[in-house]
Parts: C-alpha cells; sequence; structure tokens
C-alpha cells in the first residue's frame, strides 16, 4: 500500500486568511476569496514604514498557504497610491545606519517584492494619484495594473542619490515597458502619467477614479471565479521562464500543463462544455 502524505504537512501551517487583523494596512476578503489591501495613511499620501514594509512582506507569504483568498487587490486611500517609503520614519533613520544594517533593511524590502511575485494569487494594483519610490516597485510587482488619467508613477531613487535598481527595478520593469522606457524612467526619476503609462503597457488600463477600486475588485473577482490551482501555475512559469531559453520553456509548460490537466477543475471545465453550461471552478 503506498505512503500517503498529510496535505496539511506538505502546505505547511495552511489556514485561512479571511480572519487576519492588519495593523499596518487595511484588509479585508470578500465572500468570492477575493482580498483587499488598503495603503491608509491617506494624510500623507500613503507612506510605508519599517513596519509596515515586514506585515506586507508577512502577509504575501502567508497568503501562500491561504486557501480562502484567490486574488488580491492592492489600493491606497484618499486619492493615492503610495508615496514611497516616510521621509521621517524610514529615510532618516537610514543615513545613521551602517553598511550591515542598510544591507538588512534593502533585503527586507526585496523580501516583500518576493513574497508578491511568490505567492500564487494573482494580484491587481489600483494605481490612483501618487505612485513614487517604494510605491512604484509595488504596483510593478503585482501582476496587472488599473490606474487613472491623474495617476502620476515615477522611480524616484536617482532623485534622493540613489541607483534606480531597487526592490528588483532593473529586472522587472523592462518586462513592462520595455528596456529604453525602463532606463529613462530609472535614469531620470521623472514622472509617468497615467495615459502615458497605459500606451507604455504599465497599466492594463485607465480608470474614472471612482469607479478604480470598483473596477480593479471585479477583475480580481473575475479571476477569483477562475481555476485557482492553474493560475498559480501560470503565475509561477511567467515569473520562471523569463530565466529559461525557449526549448527549456516549452518542456516546463508541457509538465505544467500535464500537471493541470490532472486537476479536478479541467474536468469540471469538460463536463460543462458538454453540459452548454458555465464551469464552476473550486481551485482543486
Amino acid at each position: 500500500m503506498a505512503a500517503r502524505l498529510d496535505p496539511r504537512l506538505a502546505a505547511g501551517n495552511r489556514r485561512p486568511a479571511a480572519g487576519y487583523r492588519a495593523t499596518h494596512f487595511g484588509w479585508q476578503v470578500d465572500d468570492a476569496g477575493v482580498a483587499t489591501v488598503t495603503l491608509d495613511r491617506s494624510e500623507r499620501k500613503n507612506p510605508l514604514t519599517f513596519e509596515s514594509y515586514a506585515e506586507l512582506r508577512d502577509l504575501f507569504f502567508a497568503l501562500r498557504h491561504a486557501d480562502d483568498v484567490r486574488a488580491v487587490v492592492l489600493a491606497g486611500a484618499g486619492g493615492n497610491f503610495c508615496s514611497g517609503g516616510d521621509v521621517h520614519d524610514i529615510i532618516g533613520p537610514l543615513v545613521r545606519l551602517a553598511a550591515p544594517e542598510l544591507l538588512m533593511f534593502t533585503r527586507m524590502t526585496g523580501e516583500l517584492v518576493k513574497a508578491m511575485r511568490g505567492c500564487p494569487q494573482p494580484i491587481v494594483a489600483a494605481v490612483d494619484g501618487v505612485c513614487a519610490g517604494a510605491g512604484a516597485i509595488l504596483a510593478m510587482a503585482s501582476d496587472l495594473r488599473l490606474g487613472t488619467a491623474r495617476s502620476k508613477t515615477a522611480f524616484l531613487f536617482n532623485r534622493v542619490g540613489l541607483a534606480g535598481c531597487d526592490m528588483g527595478a532593473c529586472a522587472l520593469l523592462p518586462r513592462l515597458v520595455g528596456q529604453g522606457r525602463a532606463s529613462e524612467l530609472l535614469y531620470t526619476g521623472r514622472s509617468l502619467g497615467g495615459e502615458e503609462g497605459e500606451r507604455w503597457g504599465f497599466f492594463n488600463r485607465l480608470c474614472a477614479p471612482e469607479a478604480l477600486l470598483g473596477e480593479a475588485q471585479a477583475l480580481a473577482r473575475e479571476l477569483a471565479e477562475g481555476p485557482a490551482f492553474a493560475n498559480g501555475i501560470t503565475k509561477t512559469m511567467l515569473q520562471q521562464e523569463w530565466a529559461m531559453s525557449v526549448e527549456t520553456a516549452i518542456e516546463a509548460e508541457a509538465q505544467a500543463q500535464a500537471l493541470c490537466m490532472l486537476t479536478q477543475d479541467f474536468r469540471r471545465a469538460y463536463e460543462a462544455f458538454v453540459d452548454k453550461r458555465k464551469p464552476r471552478f473550486e481551485g482543486n
């Protein structure tokens, strides 16, 4: 008799996320499994602090084991997305730190991007108003971005004497807008307006400011209704294949797709097609 592995052991500490209580940002999960993370320091255009960086990192890592979250919306409160690292809470202390502590900080912020790229749920960023510095990185690290005509996205690092290579920007931004355009944004630190961002491919589409969050949640709900396991595979392959040759990628996709063909969602889709009805995916 073949040995069986308890799936709870394989998944790690697998627990629902709907009851999670956030400390440094807003958090809610609806009945469709769409989680909304809201950066909510609107009086200062939603800057990040050491604590919010760490809590966001830990949340996205935990989402790898959350059964009840199938898509995530990342938004900001008060008509802005995120103004980046808080000048007083982060930038001021950083200039007084030694190299080992600075490296601890930059590695920690990079871990947030890794966690966002590594969680299986697709992330939809709802970007309005200011989207600067680390805020621009959070938008970039999301899977899809909805913006507004008044959004202003800026990778400001060189404006404060730093390199543009922050939190994966030199790897991820060229994938979105191309090498030349990414170079322009990272060398100059200039703002990318909403309409220009849509033309460049940074934004998937633009929305009216008052409709932005609703449209982002509707898109996330559409994704949540899809095959969650297969969507997670798609996200993984989009991330991994950038470093593969075409031949390696084709073989990796053959293996990944064969695995998806073993899921009940694949069978459900076939049976729904035969019965001329819409499939209802359950993520297994």
